[in-house]
């Protein structure tokens, strides 16, 4: 998708001044055995994919990679040596079900729940063309907060600032009108 694509090099740019080398996997690399293989060596991830959510077997929701779906219970069951932060840029990766409607059972409480300390997920669908400025914003106040004498790197333990100063940035352009509205709301940030 064009827009995927683009939120990958909007990421890319925001994070240039990492001390680490960001892995972007997409088209035919982007597989369910890489990507799991991926997630054990590095501590944050960013899907910019669709996704669905399995209301009836919950952790049978997943991310869709090229060849397949990444179900949670796989994700759950890694052993990875750090989980810093996951965000979900993918539709609906925090609406919970009707018959479950006081429990918190959706993809960014089970990627929680696998150990990630800070999640960024939505609610409902997103409007893709704005999903590439949230990503941006959200990732350059992260790097911005992780300055170091040595350079700079992705701090988690800002997510939630940062979901609110990208969330900002996009209510500033669009408004408080129903449709901006729909545009900035999904998103919500889990964890510390």
């Amino acid at each position: 998708m064009p827009t995927t694509t683009k939120e990958m090099n909007c990421i890319l740019k925001a994070i240039s001044t990492s001390n680490s080398e960001p892995l972007c996997l997409e088209g035919e690399s982007a597989t369910v055995t890489r990507v799991k293989l991926e997630m054990a060596s590095h501590g944050s991830v960013h899907f910019a994919c669709h996704a669905t959510q399995d209301l009836e077997n919950p952790l049978k929701s997943g991310f869709y990679l090229h060849d397949g779906r990444l179900e949670l219970a796989d994700i759950m069951k890694q052993k990875f040596a750090v989980r810093e932060l996951a965000f979900l840029s993918a539709c609906q990766t925090s609406t919970g079900g009707e018959k479950l409607s006081e429990e918190a059972v959706h993809m960014a409480s089970g990627m929680l729940a696998a150990g990630y300390r800070s999640v960024v997920a939505t609610m409902w669908s997103i409007k893709d063309q704005y999903g590439p400025m949230v990503a941006e914003s959200f990732y350059r106040y992260l790097m911005e907060r992780g300055k170091t004498s040595e350079g700079s790197r992705l701090d988690s333990s800002h997510a939630a600032y940062a979901l609110h100063h990208a969330i900002q940035d996009i209510r500033e352009q669009l408004g408080d009108t129903e449709q901006g509205l729909l545009t900035w709301v999904p998103y919500v940030h889990f964890g510390s």
